[in-house]
């Protein structure tokens, strides 16, 4: 897991960037749930998916 996925991370997820800008909620181990703002909560698989950080300057 990338150390940076931290509750209130801001996030894009590279494959669905139609879900908008999201927001870690939870990190515990490899299982990341991130609240996006045209999808709403999405439990994400981190060995799977790898997130995309945002700078949250640039929000």
């Amino acid at each position: 897991m990338d150390d940076s996925l931290v509750p209130g991370a801001w996030v894009r997820h590279p494959g669905q960037p139609d879900w908008g800008l999201g927001q870690v909620q939870s990190a515990v181990r490899n299982r990341i749930t991130v609240n996006f703002e045209h999808a709403g909560k999405v439990l994400i698989d981190s060995d799977v998916i790898s997130l995309t950080i945002v700078d949250p300057d640039q929000i």
